[in-house]
C-alpha cells in the first residue's frame, strides 16, 4: 500500500494502520494509548491556546513544507503570548491517492520542527476525501503552551518603546510564490519558517521587560504593525533603511510590483523593549539562532494614534497602509 485510501479516514484497520506507520513512527509522544484525549500533567497556572491551519501551495517549498510551517507557525503564536509552548494537536485532511512518501516525510519534518521548539505534538485526527475534494493535504494545528509572563500583548506598546525585528522581511512570501509559479530557477530565496523559542525564551529568561511580541505572517510587518497600533492607541515610526531586505527577496518584489512590507514571514517577530532595554535585548536576540541578524527598526509615539509611519529613505515620511485584499493566496 503506497496511496493514501478513503479507508484510511472511515476509523477502521486501515485507519489504525495509517497511524501507526507514518504518525506513531515519527512523533509518537510517550505513553501514547491510542484514547481520543490526550492527558496532560501541566503546572498551575495560566495558559495561552491557539489554532491555526495550513494550506501552502506547493506543500514543499524552498527552505521548508507544509509540516514544518505547521509547527512553526503555531509555535510561534504561542511565543506571541510570552508563553512556553508545551503540547501540539495535529489534525489532517488528507486527498485521495497522496503517496504515503508524501505524508511521512511531512511527518517527520514535523517531527523534527517540534524537537526543535521543545514541544510535544501529543494528539491528532486524520480524515481522507475523494480525489478532487482537496489538494493533497491540509493540517490544523492547536497549541497550549504555559504563560511565563503575563502581559505581553499587541495591546502592550507604549511611547516611548524601540522595536526590535529579528532579521530579513518577505522570505516566506516570495519562496512561495516564486516556487509556484516556477520563477525560481537561479534565484537564492527560501522560506524562513522556522520556530523562534530560543530567542523569545531567552529574553523572558533574561528579565528583560517586554512589552509586545507579534509574528507578522500573512500581511507582513504592515498588516502587524497597524494592528498593533490600533490596539494600543499609539503610533509606531520604522526606519526604511533600517528593515533588513534580501537583495533577491527585494528584486522580485519590485519585479513583480509587490510592496515587500506587506509580504508573509514565518520566521520572524516584532518585539518592543522599552528604550532602556533596547541594545541590550537586541544583544542577546542576536546569539540566538534566528537571530543573528536582527535590528532595532523604530519607536513607538504617541501620536497620531493608531497609524503607522514609514521614514523613506528619501527622508521623507508616510503613511504604511494595512493591506487590502488577497496579494498572495495559499501562502501558509
Amino acid at each position: 500500500m503506497s496511496r493514501v485510501l478513503l479507508s484510511h479516514g472511515a476509523g477502521g484497520r486501515e485507519m489504525a494502520e495509517l497511524i501507526r506507520r507514518v504518525f506513531l513512527a515519527s512523533y509518537g509522544p510517550p505513553g501514547f494509548t491510542g484514547d481520543d484525549s490526550a492527558a496532560l500533567a501541566l503546572e498551575a497556572g495560566p495558559l495561552a491556546f491557539t489554532t491555526d491551519s495550513f494550506v501552502v501551495d506547493p506543500i514543499f517549498f524552498p527552505g521548508g513544507d507544509i509540516g514544518r510551517l505547521a509547527v512553526a507557525g503555531t509555535v510561534n503564536d504561542l511565543l506571541t503570548a510570552a508563553a512556553r509552548p508545551l503540547a501540539l494537536s495535529a489534525s489532517f485532511i488528507l486527498e485521495e491517492g497522496l503517496p504515503l512518501s508524501t505524508l511521512t516525510e511531512i511527518a517527520t519534518s514535523m517531527a523534527e520542527t517540534a524537537r526543535e521548539s521543545g514541544v510535544a505534538i501529543v494528539t491528532g485526527d486524520t480524515k481522507v476525501v475523494p480525489r478532487g475534494s482537496a489538494d493533497q493535504i491540509f493540517i490544523t494545528t492547536s497549541g497550549v503552551g504555559q504563560i511565563v509572563r503575563p502581559g505581553v500583548s499587541g495591546a502592550g506598546l507604549r511611547p516611548g518603546d524601540r522595536l526590535i525585528l529579528t532579521g530579513s522581511i518577505g522570505d516566506h512570501g516570495m519562496a512561495v510564490l516564486l516556487a509556484r509559479e516556477g520563477l525560481l530557477a537561479g534565484e537564492d530565496i527560501v522560506s524562513d519558517a522556522a520556530p523562534l523559542t530560543e530567542i523569545v525564551l531567552r529574553l523572558l529568561e533574561s528579565g528583560c521587560e517586554l512589552h509586545a511580541m507579534r509574528d507578522p505572517t500573512r500581511g507582513g510587518i504592515a498588516a502587524v504593525l497597524n494592528e498593533m497600533a490600533r490596539q494600543s492607541g499609539v503610533c509606531v515610526e520604522i526606519e526604511e533603511s533600517l528593515v533588513p531586505v534580501k537583495p533577491g527577496v527585494a528584486a522580485a518584489c519590485e519585479a513583480l510590483g509587490l510592496d515587500v512590507f506587506q509580504v508573509a514571514n514565518e520566521g520572524k517577530m516584532l518585539i518592543a523593549v522599552p528604550a532602556r532595554e533596547a541594545e541590550a535585548a537586541l544583544a542577546l536576540v542576536r546569539q540566538c539562532r534566528y537571530g543573528e541578524q536582527a535590528q532595532l527598526i523604530g519607536e513607538v509615539k504617541s501620536a497620531p494614534a493608531g497609524r503607522v509611519q514609514l521614514l523613506t529613505r528619501l527622508g521623507t515620511t508616510r503613511f504604511l497602509a494595512p493591506p487590502s485584499g488577497e496579494l498572495l493566496p495559499r501562502i501558509c
